[in-house]
């Protein structure tokens, strides 16, 4: 029975964090976001996101999309700097069509930093990008 069950691949899915500036408040931060650079809408997008450390772990934090269109982005979060020190995982189910999806994208601590930034597919932004 187990062996029947089919676990499709994530693709064209990713997560970055983008360093972008803020002109409410004149800052520069770090910001996480969901790209959906398929050709399909995803619906019921859930994002659970956490991070952790063998002796530290930060509260979860969750979010809901309904719809994520095709070849588009959306903003999850604001991430101190701090948390950068620590693994942060960001897990996320989706429906493409009557499928469901899952995957965890994990950024290893002291992976998210100005030196690791690259262009994000579909964004005019420079971030660290996990596929």
């Amino acid at each position: 029975m187990k062996k029947d069950i089919e676990i499709p691949k994530v693709k064209g899915v990713y997560i970055a964090v983008v360093n972008e500036y803020n002109d409410i408040y004149k800052t520069q931060d770090w910001n996480a976001y969901i790209i959906n650079d398929k050709d399909v809408d995803l619906e019921m997008v859930l994002i659970v996101t956490s991070g952790y450390s063998k002796d530290k772990a930060t509260s979860v934090f969750r979010k809901k999309l309904d719809k994520l269109p095709k070849k588009s982005y959306a903003k999850i979060e604001l991430m101190q700097e701090e948390l950068f020190a620590i693994n942060n995982t960001f897990q996320v189910s989706f429906f493409e069509g009557n499928q469901m999806f899952d995957k965890t994208y994990l950024f290893r601590k002291n992976t998210i930093n100005l030196k690791a930034l690259q262009a994000v597919p579909l964004m005019e932004a420079r971030g660290v990008l996990v596929k």
